[in-house]
């Protein structure tokens, strides 16, 4: 049900973004990076919804802090002169490697097992 959720949203982002404007190369870095932190929520709620320990309020907290955060930190960094963007860059991607593990290894599992109960059914039926 999530996956078919997130396919429509994936083609319906997909068709807009063909026909939205095309954004201003000053604000680009600013929302590469905000959509970088949104996706990191994403991917920690799917996460942990397989972990049976999904709190909506504590996913939209995230979703919107996390993002503000990072264009925060973009704005800073464009001030100071630095790219602080890119620590926030690498944090949000290495959570994500992480959350997505978690999401892989569960559906691994449970991919295995159900081969494992059709091979144990296959063979009880052949005694």
């Amino acid at each position: 049900m999530i996956f078919i959720a997130i396919l429509i949203g994936c083609i319906l982002g997909a068709i807009l973004g063909f026909n939205a404007p095309i954004i201003s190369y000053t604000y680009s870095s600013y929302l590469a990076i905000a959509i970088i932190a949104a996706l990191d929520s994403v991917f920690g709620g799917i996460a942990s919804v397989i972990k049976k320990n999904f709190d909506l309020k504590i996913f939209i907290s995230g979703f919107f802090g996390n993002a503000i955060l990072a264009i925060l930190l973009t704005i800073l960094g464009q001030k100071l002169n630095v790219d602080i963007y890119l620590a926030a860059i690498v944090v949000f991607v290495w959570r994500m490697f992480m959350n997505l593990g978690t999401i892989r290894r569960y559906y691994v599992e449970k991919w295995s097992d159900m081969l494992r109960k059709r091979t144990n059914k296959k063979e009880a039926e052949e005694k």
